[in-house]
C-alpha cells in the first residue's frame, strides 16, 4: 500500500514535474500504482471537501471572479442535494471536476481522490533547484518515472533526426524542469546545428516546466529575448522570464526557418513553446486547434482522502499581452492566415 510518505513525494513530482502545466498527463499514473480502492463517503465528508475547496478557490484561483462563481454553483448543488447519492470518493471527485470545469472551463482545474490520506499544503516543500536535490528527496518518485519508461534518461527529447534536403527534425513530448533537460537539449542541438531548417513536433507534447520552454527558445534567438511573464494570484507578483544567455549546446540561432507541429494533443508548456515562438515571429505553426491550458496549478488538501488542482498563476506574453487558454495559439495562426490572404 502507498502510504503517506510516498503521496508526499508524489505530489512534489506532480507540483514540478508535470502539474506545472498540465495535470492529464500524470493523474493516470498514480491510479495505476494499485487496483482502484473504493473510498465510501458522506454527506459530512462531502460537506467538508466543498466547503475547503471553495475556500481554497477564493484564496488562490487565478480569477477572483470565476472563483465565486463556481461557489454559487458549489453551493447550490449542494443545497439541492445533487451529491447526495454518490457515496464513492472517486466518482464524487470526478463531479466535483466537471462542476468547476463547467464554469471555469479550465482544464488544469481537478479534484483528485487518494485512498491513502493527502499531506496537508504546509507538508510540501518547494521544488527542488537541482537534480541532486530531486533525486536526493524523491527517490521513491524517480524510481516510479523510471519504472513507468518517463525517467530521466528518456524523458522530454524522443527523436532528433535529419530529414531530406537537409531538415532536422526534432520531436518533443514534454517539458521537464531544466535542470533534467541542460544536457538534452545541449545534445540534441549540436546535431541539428548545420541543418538548414527544422522541424519540431510537439503534436503529443503533453506539457511540463515553463523555465524550460525559455530555455529552448534561448537556441533559436540571436539575443536575450522575454518569453513569458507569470502573475501569481497569491502573491499579486509578475515574473519575467527571459531566454538563457549561456548554453551548453550550439545555438540555432534567430534566421534559419522553422515549422512547429501542433494539435489536441499538444498541451499547456507545448502550447507555451508554439505561442511565444509564433509571437515572436521565428516560427510558423501548422496543424488543429490544441489544448488550451495556459494557467499552471498546484495541489491542495481538500481532506483525508480528497485534494484539488487549482490553477493561481495565468501566463502573460509580452507581445500579445494574453495567452494560449482555450487553445488560442491556433486561432492566432488562423488570424494571421486570415490577414494575409485579403
Amino acid at each position: 500500500m502507498i502510504k503517506k510518505w510516498i503521496v508526499i513525494p508524489l505530489l512534489l513530482v506532480f507540483t514540478m514535474y508535470g502539474v506545472i502545466y498540465t495535470m492529464d498527463t500524470w493523474v493516470p499514473f498514480l491510479q495505476r500504482l494499485k487496483p482502484r480502492t473504493e473510498i465510501v463517503i458522506d454527506k459530512a465528508t462531502q460537506k467538508e471537501a466543498i466547503n475547503t475547496l471553495i475556500a481554497k478557490l477564493n484564496a488562490h484561483y487565478v480569477y477572483p471572479e470565476k472563483a465565486r462563481q463556481m461557489e454559487v454553483v458549489l453551493r447550490q448543488h449542494l443545497r439541492e442535494g445533487k451529491y447526495e447519492k454518490i457515496t464513492d470518493g472517486e466518482e464524487f471527485a470526478d463531479r466535483l471536476t466537471d462542476d468547476l470545469r463547467g464554469v471555469s472551463r479550465d482544464l488544469h482545474m481537478m479534484v483528485h481522490s487518494s485512498p491513502e490520506e493527502v499531506p496537508y499544503d504546509r507538508e510540501l516543500p518547494p521544488p527542488p533547484a537541482s537534480k541532486a536535490e530531486w533525486e536526493r528527496r524523491t527517490p521513491f518518485a524517480r524510481r516510479l518515472l523510471l519504472n513507468l519508461g518517463l525517467g530521466l534518461g528518456k524523458a522530454g527529447v524522443a527523436k532528433v533526426d535529419h530529414l531530406s534536403s537537409n531538415i532536422g527534425y526534432l520531436k518533443l513530448p514534454d517539458f521537464p524542469p531544466g535542470f533534467v533537460m541542460a544536457e538534452r537539449y545541449a545534445a540534441a542541438m549540436d546535431k541539428l546545428a548545420d541543418t538548414d531548417g527544422l522541424i519540431v513536433d510537439l503534436r503529443e507534447n503533453g506539457g511540463g516546466d515553463p523555465a524550460t520552454v525559455a530555455l529552448l527558445i534561448s537556441y533559436f534567438v540571436d539575443q536575450p529575448t522575454r518569453v513569458n511573464d507569470m502573475w501569481d494570484r497569491t502573491s499579486g507578483i509578475t515574473t519575467q522570464r527571459w531566454t538563457v544567455d549561456k548554453l551548453d549546446g550550439k545555438r540555432y540561432g534567430g534566421r534559419k526557418p522553422i515549422v512547429i507541429l501542433v494539435g489536441p494533443n499538444t498541451k499547456s508548456a507545448g502550447e507555451d513553446f508554439a505561442y511565444t515562438m509564433q509571437a515572436l515571429k521565428r516560427a510558423t505553426v501548422i496543424g488543429g486547434p490544441t489544448w488550451g491550458g495556459a494557467h499552471p496549478s498546484r495541489p491542495y488538501r481538500l481532506g483525508d482522502h480528497f485534494a484539488a488542482w487549482i490553477p493561481s498563476r495565468r501566463a502573460i506574453n509580452p507581445i500579445t499581452h494574453t495567452n494560449w487558454e482555450g487553445g488560442a495559439s491556433f486561432r492566432m495562426l488562423q488570424r494571421r492566415r486570415t490577414t494575409r490572404s485579403r
